[in-house]
């Protein structure tokens, strides 16, 4: 059983240039305390550990410490299991992931929390192997209560920021997480200032100490002010100590201290970039979401050119602001305006910072309006704007199941995105859709366990402005039937969906990028999905039961980028793939089943960024490949990257061939 790969530090590769930072191994001060609970974990007498701290404490990197720690490798034999449960957790999908994580199998679908805590139960007691579980960030003793189990070698760390959630029993440790020293928080907050764990002798120590000092041993606040420092002149080091100083202390486990404290940390970024920041309040904390996402927030809503958007999204992940995480070579992708492979994340915290901020707008004219927590419902609140008008610009709704009868009769004829996330098998689209004229962005993200249905779907008819259209778990085809009627759609992206049956081809509208992703019950690909006819981007990737393409991909000629990545069933592309003559990206990574390129693949003269890392079974390349006499660079492994050189050698001296180690992809969408 392996670690999670998700959560593998070791495995997440920095890559600065755009602001990717993975999960850091670097642990100062936290040291101790790893071994402090790595010691309660190991007696044989303890099966629960909970760890607590406030919001911002360092319980994650402690449990990420734990993780990587020498001694707790050795003992759990790698059967480590790491899930963040989070404030709205969806409980029967973390069971169903622990199922399949803990006992090696396929992801088992449970009828309900009773029946897959019974049955994960009886496969934990059946099984002798030592495994750890961690839950991190728990908020409520009742979630905790559905995830907890016993067994001779389980083992369970839980981090939460309320000790009550932490059940007191004969075999259940709680421990404290201090706030950093002096000294530990010092280094930690130089690590991030400077990357490297001490005051550089050209900068001045006393002004570093004094600011260092303000943020208390919080490493949350160490780590957001001492990146955002990063590089800045001593003039903009003095301003921030001043506003630092007039602050709140958070030396007190104080929320509204370190909400104030942290406001220091975007108070120089320009007027866009700060609205940038305000709009992260519309996601749920903790959660991965396409980097996609929100570029198309600011790209549709912000006006916002994709480079620049991609900048500030870069910078935000510089300075600790928001997690950035995903492929570490996706840099080619990036080029072509496309983010598809990374992910963003937030800490709570952050996300407080920005609601906090957002919610100084005032009354009606708000430019954000959002149900921040999972009810079964619209809150009752929300019926004081019954037949009312609000001038909202970006809305956000976190619900359970939906009927017609369950929406209030809203109206936001200024609401230009709209994003709604829910938990059920059906879902009731909100009939004040109708009313959104402005609209340009909608995202339908479906946290069940199960692929959800749509009704209501006659109201995307009338959406005459939409431009990007983002689906996660749904039953696809009576969406796309509607979407077709969206004249204006440019982006379609479609996340671990199924039932693309009887789905017509999209030649009535302006399709410029699709995308298909961990659509795991896909075995071929409709044939309306090759007749995009402005299409210059689209990619399927992790749809592991795909075994062929159809011949009529060659239809799309006006691709400029073909991804094709992460599809182990893949066994040959069709020679159609030569008619794609304006194609100047491709990329066939880890399709592992691959055995070789058409020779029609020399047609693709405009060709010059080919990504083929992992692919394993691919042995030779075609003569046909030195006519491809635009290639740039190719991205390979070590085996297939000798021949690229030969072909350099023979007739394309400007190919830069990059050899890179076996890389698995990481499933970034998996909760």
């Amino acid at each position: 059983m392996a670690l999670v790969r998700s959560i593998d530090s070791s495995e997440i590769v920095d890559d600065c240039a755009y602001g990717v930072l993975g999960k850091s191994q670097f642990y100062v001060g936290l040291e101790k305390c790893i071994g402090d609970l790595r010691g309660m974990l190991l007696d044989k007498d303890v099966s629960v550990v909970g760890a607590q701290s406030m919001g911002g404490g360092g319980k994650t990197s402690l449990a990420l410490g734990l993780c990587n720690d020498p001694q707790i490798k050795e003992y759990f034999h790698e059967n480590v299991v790491f899930i963040t449960v989070s404030q709205s957790p969806n409980l029967i999908g973390i069971l169903e992931t622990m199922w399949e994580k803990i006992g090696g199998r396929k992801k088992q679908e449970f009828q309900n929390l009773e029946d897959g805590h019974k049955q994960l139960q009886q496969l934990i007691l059946r099984q002798p192997k030592s495994t750890l579980v961690i839950l991190d960030d728990v908020w409520s003793r009742i979630h905790l209560e559905n995830l907890l189990f016993e067994g001779p070698a389980y083992k369970t760390v839980v981090t939460t920021r309320d000790r009550s959630n932490i059940p007191t029993t004969q075999t259940t440790r709680l421990y404290q997480l201090p706030l950093l020293c002096k000294e530990d928080a010092l280094s930690l907050f130089c690590f991030w200032a400077f990357g490297r764990t001490s005051i550089p002798s050209t900068i001045d120590a006393n002004l570093v100490k004094e600011v260092q000092a303000e943020c208390g041993g919080l490493p949350l606040a160490l780590k957001v002010i001492g990146s955002c420092l990063r590089g800045e002149p001593h003039d903009v080091w003095e301003r921030a100590k001043d506003q630092i100083s007039r602050g709140e202390s958070i030396s007190d486990y104080h929320k509204k201290g370190l909400i104030k404290l942290l406001e220091i940390s975007i108070d120089s970024l320009d007027d866009v970039a700060r609205e940038c920041f305000l709009d992260l309040g519309l996601f749920p904390e903790e959660r991965k979401i396409s980097a996609d996402a929100l570029l198309d927030i600011w790209v549709y809503v912000r006006n916002l050119q994709w480079h620049n958007a991609f900048s500030i999204l870069s910078d935000f992940a510089s300075r600790n602001l928001l997690n950035l995480t995903g492929n570490p070579w996706s840099r080619v992708a990036i080029s072509y305006g496309s983010a598809s492979e990374l992910y963003f994340s937030q800490h709570g915290v952050m996300r407080e910072l920005a609601l906090h901020l957002g919610s100084q707008d005032g009354g009606d004219h708000r430019k954000r309006f959002l149900m921040p927590r999972k009810e079964a419902s619209l809150p009752e609140k929300w019926e004081m704007l019954n037949h009312r008008a609000c001038d909202v610009q970006l809305l956000s709704i976190q619900t359970g199941p939906m009927e017609a009868k369950h929406w209030f009769q809203l109206n936001f004829p200024e609401t230009e995105a709209l994003l709604l996330f829910f938990t059920s098998n059906e879902y009731f689209l909100p009939p004040f859709l109708k009313s959104m004229k402005k609209l340009k962005f909608l995202m339908v993200f479906n946290y069940g366990t199960k692929r959800a249905t749509i009704k209501g779907l006659d109201v995307l008819s009338s959406l005459t402005q939409l431009k990007s259209v983002r689906l996660q778990r749904l039953i696809a085809s009576p969406v796309l039937k509607q979407s077709k009627e969206i004249s204006s759609l440019e982006k379609l992206c479609l996340s671990l969906c199924e039932g693309f049956e009887y789905v017509s081809t999209f030649n009535s509208i302006k399709l410029r990028d699709f995308n298909l992703d961990h659509c795991s019950s896909l075995e071929e690909v409709p044939l309306s999905f090759c007749y995009m006819p402005s299409a210059q981007m689209w990619s399927i990737s992790n749809c592991h039961l795909l075994k062929m393409l159809p011949d009529d991909l060659g239809n799309m000629n006006s691709l400029r980028m073909l991804r094709l990545s992460a599809l182990p069933g893949l066994k040959e592309l069709p020679a159609s793939i030569g008619k794609l003559e304006r194609l100047e990206c491709l990329d066939i990574s880890s399709c592992e089943g691959l055995r070789g390129l058409p020779e029609e693949i020399g047609q693709l003269k405009k060709l010059t960024d080919f990504y083929m890392r992992d692919c394993s079974r691919l042995m030779s390349l075609p003569r046909a490949v030195c006519e491809l006499t635009s290639l740039n660079l190719v991205i390979c492994d070590e085996k297939i990257g000798k021949q690229w050189l030969r072909a350099k050698n023979i007739s394309i001296p400007e190919l830069r061939v990059e050899i890179v180690e076996t890389h698995f992809s990481l499933e970034w969408l998996g909760d």
